[in-house]
């Protein structure tokens, strides 16, 4: 609590009264709002999710005249802890409305909880965009851009989120609402005058204005006349200058610009209700100009020689995080046009046409030569290709919170800018402070503004490590005002840069921030601690706390995370990529319910909250966190979709375990109907009739868990391991096929077609000597104990053919995936479980490994890929497959297809699971012609799409296999 002096229970329940959305201060809300992007953490007092612009103005009045503090909240992607403790006031859930956009006017009016990605997808088909684009845009509200004035990739041509303001509507503390504009905007009474006399006159008209309006704007104007020559010498002298309040903004030469000072004072002035926003016109062509230098110091070296011709971004990776990315994705990036070096500057260049633009790149590169440059280059100009460049850019931030060892490493110092002719000399400075205190980190950022971010191996977990953090700071802090920079280049100050504002702007500056809070807020009630009367920096850091001495035993090991389950939650730092609503497959549950709770970021707070222990206090057998992983699908999707790579799914089948360890009564009935499918599908296989009738009753669905709705999978009168035994396959290179439960009871004609295919390839297939499963429906139900005895039985039937090096052929991708990813670390202490997953083949990956030349198929088909097979397996071999058999494959940007094994089919899960797959899924089947394939190649998605359409989806191998001779 920030202002223990007041009433949280009646403010709660006055809020109540007058609201129609959530006020909550329960403790798994709480909990899950307790943090941000930072390293920080403060427990909220209360949570308001307001339903409508007008409630958030009710909400901050009656939050602040009960004197507690108003933390209005968008995205909560703030790496410097900008907006938690207190009253948090969430205006990402419902006020988040475009409600307007003119291509005549190129502007765009939008509420504060709109997302950057959608305001950029309404603006594309009119040529346009807006000009701060932040790698965070698929999460970052235009109102969380307002409050820290973020900038991104292409603010060096189109400026920060203040350069692109032109008005915004507001609440005061007092309730006041006001409209203000931007620089040189006046009404009749300016019109037809020059700069200087419509700066006057709009000057005196808003001094004019009655009551707290006009009484607030004379105060800000004696406030600048009073103090002109300090701010004129302290403020505005580069474009990356964001710390503190932008009191050069309220200059005459500045229009009076009363909206651009409110960009980058962090919600410490007033809460903003909507903004009207300038639109950039797209340019009609971009080249991509990739430079390769030996370090990034050399690198930034040649940013004043690039500058000079105007490039729409000049951004830089390392080495350091390139080889962090995924093994598919570096030689992506290699193939796109990466060239040789340990750091890169990505230099986009626009034209008229891709000739024009191409040329003035080359011009460039000419003039980098006569300066005599080292930088290797590249020209990119497909767009495909450039994509994949710039992923290396935007998962930056992500992939630099661990070392390449696994070493963690940390925000803090992640944003300081100087002017661009010297970030030579800055990272040279650097370098010398990180030497002295034996730290290291991962940069990147916008080497054409001066600013670099940086993730840095800081121990944050000791009193000795908080104590260098503290040092490294303060000197890094020092050596940016010697070379006049900002020790915040984008993301505000915060709690992380707040403490260092006095030694940026020393005590007369600081004062005058004191002196403009006290005019907006009188009462210091908005976002109190940021600018003004700021926390120590090293106060409050989220990992110093019981959770990081709290070793708990588990059944799964985690080997990249120090076997440690708490270093496990320590990879989820907030940057709420998962927050996004489309591209990829993470998270689905939160794409439906737009709900933080049910978001991966959410479920790790929680998670973390658990073993901190004082918010959430019971422990594995908390209801908060089990409640916030229901939704979970166990998709994996977060695996590899997340930057930092945090695998929900095995969270949660961590803690299911745990949670109902030693009260198996308590357990849902679908985890034993559907977590025990193996055994009872065994069973089903010898009177597959009398089980589909018994199934298919709707008492046996309801006892089982099972929604009404859900048609139950039948049984197949032969299963694949029956027909199996009367087959003989011809000889070859070996090969085990893997019969899973999903192929061998369900889908044999899978089955069938496969050892169709692979014997047209050359291959001996064998199976199992003995019935074998990898486990996987006792994982997903959080059964662990009996997946590790379910796998190592059948890894013991697996090693003959694991000893001889024989491949595994999977043909269910969540199977596959399972033995490749889940039963190492399972079975940590069973060198079969490696060797197992060495081993492992998806269908498609052996073929393409084995040269097979495949029949020409042709035709098109929709490919649905499978959730596990995004997050473990890969899809390239699948991609080159169906190339190569003619078949011209559409890849959807569906995510996951809602069923996922027994989520779908589960009562209280029925409703999510439908809505998942009528996101995209579903539609995109419904509108293919009749000729166009389906594929899907998991089970569950097959499922899903039978229920949900007319139509019925194949696996590769049935479409490989129809095609073969006789």
């Amino acid at each position: 609590m920030l202002n223990p002096g007041y009433d949280v229970a009646r403010l709660m329940d006055g809020l109540r009264r007058e609201l129609r959305g959530a006020v909550a201060d329960d403790r798994r809300t709480r909990a899950l709002y307790a943090a941000d992007g930072s390293n920080y953490r403060a427990v909220p007092d209360l949570v308001v999710v307001p339903s409508d612009a007008d409630e958030l103005a009710a909400a901050v009045a009656m939050t602040a005249a009960a004197g507690a503090p108003v933390v209005v909240r968008g995205g909560g992607t703030s790496m410097a802890g900008n907006a938690i403790g207190g009253v948090v006031i969430d205006a990402s859930r419902h006020v988040n409305r475009i409600l307007d956009l003119d291509p005549a006017t190129r502007t765009a009016i939008v509420e504060p909880g709109v997302v950057l990605t959608d305001l950029l997808a309404a603006a594309k088909p009119h040529g346009l965009a807006f000009g701060a684009d932040p790698s965070s845009a698929s999460r970052a509200t235009l109102g969380g851009m307002i409050a820290n004035n973020a900038c991104g990739a292409h603010s060096v041509a189109w400026g920060t989120t203040a350069d692109n303001l032109r008005a915004v509507d507001v609440v005061l503390a007092d309730g006041t609402h006001l409209s203000l504009t931007s620089g040189f905007a006046t009404d009749d009474t300016g019109a037809g005058l020059d700069a200087s006399s419509a700066v006057a006159a709009a000057r005196a008209a808003s001094a004019a204005r009655p009551g707290r309006e006009g009484e607030l704007h004379r105060a800000l104007q004696g406030f600048v006349d009073r103090h002109e020559l300090l701010i004129r010498r302290r403020f505005g002298q580069f474009s990356r200058q964001i710390s503190g309040y932008a009191l050069h903004r309220l200059l005459p030469e500045y229009g009076y610009n009363v909206a651009g000072l409110l960009s980058g004072s962090e919600g410490g002035l007033a809460a903003t209700l909507r903004a009207t926003v300038q639109l950039t016109e797209l340019p009609k062509a971009k080249v991509l100009c990739v430079l390769g230098f030996g370090d990034s110091i050399a690198s930034a070296d040649c940013v004043p020689v690039v500058l000079r011709h105007r490039p729409l971004t000049m951004e830089s990776i390392n080495s350091d995080l390139v080889e962090r990315l995924p093994a598919e994705v570096r030689d992506a990036a290699t193939r796109a046009g990466l060239p040789a070096g340990k750091a890169w500057l990505l230099v986009e260049i626009g034209g008229e046409d891709e000739t024009t633009a191409a040329h003035a790149a080359r011009t460039m590169l000419e003039d980098l030569h006569d300066d005599g440059s080292p930088a290797t280059a590249s020209l990119v100009t497909d767009p495909k290709a450039q994509a994949v460049l710039w992923r290396c850019r935007t998962d930056a931030a992500g992939l630099a919170t661990r070392r390449a060892d696994g070493a963690e490493a940390w925000g803090g110092w992640e944003d300081a800018a100087v002017p661009p002719e010297r970030l030579g000399a800055y990272l040279r400075g650097l370098d010398d402070i990180l030497g002295r205190h034996g730290l290291s980190g991962a940069s990147y950022g916008h080497f054409g503004e001066g600013c670099m971010h940086m993730r840095i191996d800081f121990d944050l977990l000791s009193t000795q490590g908080l104590a260098t953090y503290r040092d490294f700071v303060e000197q890094s802090t020092d050596l940016v005002v010697e070379l006049g920079g900002s020790v915040s280049g984008e993301h505000g100050d915060g709690r992380a840069r707040g403490e260092l504002l006095s030694r940026m702007y020393g005590a007369d500056g600081v004062a005058l921030f004191a002196e403009l809070k006290q005019i907006w807020d009188p009462r210091a009630v908005m976002n109190p601690g940021m600018i003004v009367a700021p926390l120590p920096l090293d106060l409050a850091i989220r990992h110093d706390g019981p959770a990081k001495d709290r070793h708990v035993a588990t059944l799964f090991d985690y080997p990249d995370d120090g076997h440690d389950f708490a270093q496990a939650q320590r990879r989820c730092v907030g940057i709420g990529k998962c927050r996004q609503s489309s591209g990829g497959v993470m998270c689905p549950s939160y794409q439906v319910t737009r709900e933080e709770l049910h978001s991966t970021r959410g479920r790790a707070h929680l998670l973390w909250e658990m073993l901190q222990g004082d918010v959430i206090e019971d422990g594995w057998r908390s209801t908060e966190v089990r409640d916030g992983l229901d939704l979970c699908l166990s998709c994996k999707g977060c695996l590899s979709d997340c930057p930092v790579n945090v695998d929900m799914a095995t969270y949660k089948a961590e803690f299911t375990q745990h949670y109902y360890e030693r009260r198996p009564w308590k357990r849902p009935m679908s985890h034993w109907s559907m977590g025990w499918l193996p055994l009872w599908s065994r069973l089903a296989s010898h009177a597959p009739g009398l089980a589909n009738r018994f199934a298919g009753l709707r008492l046996t669905k309801r006892l089982g868990g099972i929604a009404g709705e859900r048609e139950v999978p039948a049984f197949a009168s032969e299963s694949f391991t029956q027909w199996f035994a009367r087959h003989t396959s011809p000889g070859g290179k070996r090969v085990v096929l893997w019969p899973d439960t999903f192929t061998n009871y369900l889908a044999p004609e899978i089955g069938r077609a496969a050892v169709a295919v692979l014997e047209d390839a050359g291959f001996e297939v064998v199976l199992p000597a003995k019935p074998v499963c990898c486990g996987l429906t006792w994982i997903s139900t959080g059964q662990l104990s009996k997946a590790r005895r379910v796998l190592d039985r059948s890894l013991q039937t697996l090693a003959p053919h694991l000893e001889a090096g024989t491949p595994i052929v999977g043909l269910e991708p969540s199977c596959t995936a399972a033995l490749r990813h889940d039963a190492p670390d399972l079975l940590v202490d069973n060198p079969l479980a490696h060797k197992a997953a060495a081993t492992t083949r998806t269908f498609s990956e052996l073929l393409v490994d084995a040269d097979w030349k495949p029949p020409q198929v042709g035709g098109g088909a929709l490919v649905q890929t499978h959730c596990h097979q995004h997050a473990v397996l890969g899809f390239d071999a699948d991609r080159t497959l169906m190339a190569a058999a003619g078949v011209d494959a559409t890849v959807p940007d569906s995510g996951c297809c809602g069923l996922a094994g027994n989520f779908g089919f589960e009562r209280d899960h029925y409703d999510l699971s439908k809505a998942v797959g009528e996101r995209v899924l579903l539609p995109a089947v419904r509108s293919l012609p009749e000729a166009t394939a389906v594929l899907a190649d998991g089970f569950s998605c097959r499922t899903q799409i039978a229920h949900g359409t007319t139509r019925r989806a194949h696996h590769l191998a049935e479409l490989l296999a129809a095609a073969l001779p006789d």
